[in-house]
């Protein structure tokens, strides 16, 4: 009877933190680049917050290229706020080697990315890849 109650423990545990998952985590396809290079990004909670390690990357006709910032984390610290908002995050683009203060926003399968320095700003639409 033990045995039966600690795995009902273990199974209820891993439902209620499947269902707790934010929305936000996965994987995501960044737009291209400056360079015409995109990635796919896996983003996970770390701890309260969202970040994002860069898992693979593409050149502009598809096939898969070797990057130095593979494996690199290159959004962090991003405050999940509710209704799909995301604030107070950092965010690094390879392409222009510069880390932005950032902000998300989730809609559906598109996932809208701000960074700002200063007053220079930019906006990227990622979209989950399966």
């Amino acid at each position: 009877m033990k045995t039966l109650i600690l795995s009902l423990t273990a199974a209820l545990s891993l439902i209620a933190s499947a269902a707790a998952a934010d929305p936000a985590e996965g994987r995501w396809r960044t737009q291209p680049d400056d360079n015409g290079n995109y990635g796919v990004i896996s983003m996970t909670m770390c701890g309260n917050t969202l970040c994002g390690t860069l898992v693979e990357s593409y050149n502009g006709a598809g096939a898969a290229i070797q990057s130095a910032n593979t494996g690199r984390q290159i959004v962090w610290d991003m405050e999940p706020r509710g209704n799909g908002q995301y604030r107070d995050g950092q965010i690094y683009a390879p392409d222009r080697d510069q880390t932005y203060r950032s902000r998300m926003d989730l809609a559906g399968d598109q996932l809208t990315v701000s960074g700002c320095v200063l007053f220079i700003c930019r906006d990227q639409t990622w979209t989950r890849d399966n």
